[in-house]
């Protein structure tokens, strides 16, 4: 399941939908780079995914019972893994003031959602229906620093949002389950005394609920 590739079309339908208006501004997952910057024509909110890592501490143990509309269980998961995928946001217009507008409304349209709503989750991560968190301006990992992110790219330090998507991993596919016993078991006991003896008593038959 392409769980990051939904990850970035859903987190660039609630951009255009909650925070751009209409034509306001491209949304783009480019690493922002110098030679990036030069080529950009006009106004583009960029989220460049620049850190993965997994949330260990959200980690389960087991499979889950995956249920039919009768509530019997027909197939089994494992528990997927959560990761923390940290997007750089920035604004590229050809003035500062339009740049800082735009990240102004980026805030605005994103701070009110604690989880990326359902409504633009499509594809198989919206089938699997849990709820995904998502924060902006948080700060970035201690390992990390904007500067370094920066350095590392080689532009030049601009303002940008730390927007932090939790999403779920698959790890298996499911696997289906033995088809639940509708019958009880019916258990045959012989007469060893019989047996040896060479007799021919009936044996006794045993329903086992």
């Amino acid at each position: 399941m392409p769980v990051i590739h939904e990850i970035d079309e859903a987190l660039r339908r609630l951009l255009r939908a909650q925070a751009l208006p209409a034509g306001a501004a491209e949304v783009v997952f480019d690493a922002p780079t110098r030679e990036w910057a030069a080529r950009r024509n006009a106004p583009t909110v960029d989220a460049y995914l620049y850190d993965i890592r997994e949330e260990v501490a959200r980690r389960e143990r087991g499979a889950m019972a995956l249920r039919d509309a009768t509530g019997t269980v027909t197939r089994r998961r494992q528990p997927p893994r959560w990761f923390r995928l940290s997007y750089l946001l920035t604004a590229w217009t050809k003035r500062t003031e339009d740049e800082h507008r735009l990240l102004s409304a980026v805030l605005t349209g994103l701070l009110p959602h604690e989880a990326l709503p359902a409504e633009y989750l499509e594809g198989p991560l919206a089938d699997l229906r849990p709820a995904i968190p998502l924060t902006i301006g948080v700060p970035p990992a201690e390992s990390r620093s904007i500067a370094d992110i920066w350095s590392a790219l080689g532009g030049e330090l601009k303002p940008s949002l730390e927007v932090v998507v939790v999403a779920p991993m698959p790890v298996s596919p499911d696997y289906q389950v033995a088809p639940p016993v509708l019958e009880p078991t019916v258990a045959v006991v012989h007469d060893l005394a019989d047996s040896r003896e060479g007799g021919s008593r009936p044996s006794a038959r045993k329903d086992v609920q």
